[in-house]
């Protein structure tokens, strides 16, 4: 088999306006539309536009491929997509998420050039609760293989045991017409070491058994990985061959033991995360998943969520390859709408087939512990929700009986929805037709005006009446925002194993808490672990006269609850979390923004502060600071110019908080930590001196396959590397060489800039542009180039 990329020498055309660009997939059309105040997405989605769009390519197809089966895979298109070959429709799909492919020789000239057509209608608005992108924003691949060959999602393998020798079983689908006897051979290596080897005969599918000595085990923390190699040989020929990398690993659940991974007690420190990739929009690129990972796992997180929707490729090779338990979701809707155009009309028709190919996708992945079948979907106790929950449960288990099942189940919404009478099969229910209930959006609406209601509703009897039916189908029971039923649920369930799928950051010192007390609590993953495009402002704090609200108006772009933000800088909240989960160890000293000082400040519910790590507030001498450090020690002593504010209560007692205040003074302020009165460490921050721009790459090596990427962190520094929160520049990027701009943004969470311009303002002193490699070797050499505080450059080295 050969699998080849097919990204480069597309075009694509805006059906608005005509309007053609020539590309390189991915691609998010979505940023080329740009954004509006009246635009129907709204908040939801941004406030960017929707369109029609039309890629093509042209492909010459050689002789060679004759007698081959020559198909497309396309790892996701958004949305509603046909597919067209010399004219002829070859196949499509209806979601936004899901992988597929479609079959090439009916229509296929070979020795000629070929028409690839596709389109691609995402129009109707709003369609997401969140911003989906447009266009085809994943990877596409051309897949050629002989008519005996291994099935594109055929391998499934899974550990039997790992004691020594470790047992192992790897299953192949094998796609034979004719039924022809094949040899089926597996070879497991090791850093180029043959471990084990075996050989089977078939002719539709054969299992292999290995013993594997000395066994290395993945896990989170060890994420050891084998490369293995399956062959097809038919009269001595090899037919097909595919290379892999897998992971022995063994999961446990269940009650008062909780999770077991390899054996050990884990708990899962859980981010919430949403397939966009900050400035690059919805765009998929192996680099920019990579890095994602890396820096939550850097940040103390060993855990994802892929809310709400299936991760992409490249995300769940991240997590096999750097060490992240993943928890791979398959919907947000089921039947019940959650926004005007969204998929619950199509559910139906749609979720055996998306189902079938994600999970039949994921078995692969090492990574992926646990696959959610929902998000906050319909009323527990409707037709709707138990019995959508048994049969997407039953089709997991079918296709994948090794992986744990669970569903994100809000509380609140199940307490306060309406009661159902179950009657009558799932067919006979018109779709669209559930109980009347809360949707996600309505209880966040609720939730941020009646913060408290979160900790109150879900205590009811009425909530475990209502979840108990839809739980029971589950291996894992999965609470949004239901921390305060951890306890009580775990006496009234001894058996039953929860995870925190969605709580705020704000809760985590409590919310950790009672994931190390409960045994039954496999742990927790926050809203948000890394920040996201689209639910305008919904950690998005506001300040003075400003009426409050869950959404913001125009041109709020980020959803503003990470912690982490858009362009990968941890904040506050993710401070807060180490202290929780016992990994900071020293003071970490927080400043409310001094620019704001004084105003009234309104919160919202998904953030429980706006204090970042920073003591340069340029012309803010003499405001009144709130500064908060977090600290794991008994006492903080807090330090300004060298003198001291005295100790404040820290620790488990404080919620890891210390609070000071005091006027804001150019300088240096430090925290000192005490524990039974002896220092245990301190930390500082100091004021900027001038500043000036600078920018680094955090990687200087491309591969000019028009689909690396270089990350170029730009700033406004002082000479000894300290940035300047209040003395923001626009910043404009110029290219000399073989690349292109993929991406320039900041954090900022409201904007009028486009991130695919080549200028933009810095935002409290940052910002990050990405460049994209190009197709030939070269050196390219990047300039950044600032209205107020000079040029920096970096020359990256493309081969």
């Amino acid at each position: 088999m050969t699998c080849s990329s097919f990204n480069d020498d597309w075009e694509v055309r805006r059906s608005s306006d005509g309007q053609t660009a020539a590309i390189a997939l991915p691609h998010d059309a979505m940023l080329w539309e740009g954004r509006s105040p009246d635009a129907p997405s709204g908040s939801h989605e941004a406030y960017f536009l929707g369109g029609t769009y039309r890629y093509a390519k042209s492909w010459f197809a050689t002789q060679e491929l004759d007698g081959k089966l020559v198909s497309l895979v396309f790892e996701a298109v958004y949305r509603h997509c046909r597919v067209y070959l010399n004219g002829h429709d070859i196949g499509g799909i209806i979601g936004g998420y899901t992988q597929f492919e479609v079959q090439l020789n009916k229509y296929l000239r070979l020795g000629a050039d070929n028409l690839i057509e596709v389109t691609v209608d995402n129009a109707n608005l709003p369609n997401s609760r969140w911003y989906s992108g447009s266009g085809i924003y994943r990877p596409v691949w051309l897949r050629v293989v002989d008519p005996i060959h291994i099935e594109r999602n055929g391998i499934r393998y899974k550990t039997m045991s790992i004691c020594e020798p470790a047992k192992f079983s790897i299953s192949v689908d094998i796609a034979n017409p004719d039924g022809t006897q094949v040899e089926i051979s597996v070879i497991l290596t090791h850093e180029g070491v043959v471990v084990a080897k075996g050989i089977a005969q078939g002719n539709r599918t054969a299992t292999i058994q290995l013993d594997i000595p000395g066994p290395l085990l993945w896990s989170a923390e060890s994420p050891e990985l084998y490369d293995c190699t399956v062959q097809i040989r038919a009269n001595g020929e090899v037919r097909d061959e595919r290379k892999l990398k897998v992971g022995l690993r063994i999961i446990e659940v269940g009650g008062p033991k909780g999770l077991l991974i390899n054996g050990h007690p884990t708990l899962l420190r859980g981010a919430n995360v949403h397939h966009d990739n900050g400035v690059l929009g919805a765009a998929t690129f192996r680099d920019a998943e990579f890095r994602r990972i890396r820096i939550l796992k850097e940040t103390g997180f060993n855990a994802i969520r892929s809310a709400h929707n299936p991760a992409s490729n490249d995300m769940l090779d991240a997590c096999d390859e750097l060490g992240m338990y993943a928890m791979d979701e398959l919907f947000d809707n089921w039947y019940d709408h959650k926004t005007e155009h969204d998929h619950a009309p199509l559910f139906e028709d749609v979720w055996r087939a998306e189902t079938d190919e994600t999970i039949a996708r994921d078995r692969i992945h090492p990574s992926v512990i646990i696959v959610s079948i929902g998000n906050e979907n319909s009323e527990p106790s409707s037709v709707f929700g138990i019995e959508t929950a048994r049969r997407l449960a039953e089709r997991v288990r079918a296709i994948d009986p090794d992986r744990l099942i669970t569903a994100g189940v809000n509380l609140m919404s199940a307490a306060l929805g309406w009661p159902v009478k179950r009657k009558g099969s799932i067919s006979e229910q018109p779709a669209g037709k559930i109980a009347p209930n809360m949707n996600s959006t309505m209880v966040n609406a609720v939730t941020n005006q009646f913060t408290r209601l979160m900790k109150i509703v879900p205590k009811l009897k009425r909530t475990d009446a209502v979840t108990r039916e839809m739980f029971e189908l589950l291996d894992v029971a999965g609470y949004n925002y239901g921390t305060v039923r951890y306890e009580r649920d775990a006496e009234l369930h001894p058996d039953r194993a929860i995870v925190g799928t969605e709580t705020v950051p704000g809760d985590i010192v409590q919310t950790w808490l009672m994931v190390e007390k409960v045994p039954n609590v496999v742990g927790d993953f926050m809203w948000a672990g890394w920040d996201y495009l689209g639910e305008g402002g919904i950690g998005t704090w506001e300040y003075g006269s400003v009426r409050s609200r869950l959404l913001k108006p125009y041109p709020q772009i980020t959803a503003g609850c990470g912690a982490i933000d858009v362009i990968g800088e941890p904040g506050a909240p993710a401070l807060l979390a180490q202290a929780a989960w016992g990994m900071l160890d020293k003071p970490a000293i927080t400043v409310r923004p001094l620019d704001v000082a004084g105003m009234k400040a309104r919160q919202t519910a998904w953030r429980s502060t706006d204090a970042v790590s920073s003591w340069a507030w340029k012309g803010c001498e003499g405001r009144p600071a709130e500064i908060q450090v977090i600290s794991r020690d008994e006492e903080v002593e807090l330090c300004i110019n060298g003198s001291s504010l005295g100790r404040r209560r820290a620790g488990l007692a404080a919620g890891y908080i210390a609070r000071f205040r005091a006027p804001y003074a150019r300088g240096e302020i430090t925290a000192i930590g005490y524990r039974h009165g002896v220092e245990t460490g301190r930390s500082s921050l100091r004021s900027a001196g001038a500043v000036r721009l600078r920018m680094a790459a955090e990687s200087d090596r491309l591969s000019a396959n028009r689909q690396d990427l270089a990350f170029l962190r730009i700033g406004l520094f002082d000479d000894e590397g300290v940035i300047e929160m209040l003395d923001d520049d626009q910043v404009r990027i110029t290219l000399d060489g073989p690349a292109s701009l993929a991406g320039f943004g900041s954090g900022a969470p409201a904007t009028e800039e486009s991130y695919i311009d080549d200028s933009h303002r810095t935002y409290r002193g940052r910002a990050l542009a990405v460049i994209r490699a190009g197709a030939i070797p070269g050196q390219i050499r990047v300039r950044a180039i600032s209205e107020r505080h000079g040029v920096a450059e970096v020359v990256l080295i493309q081969s």
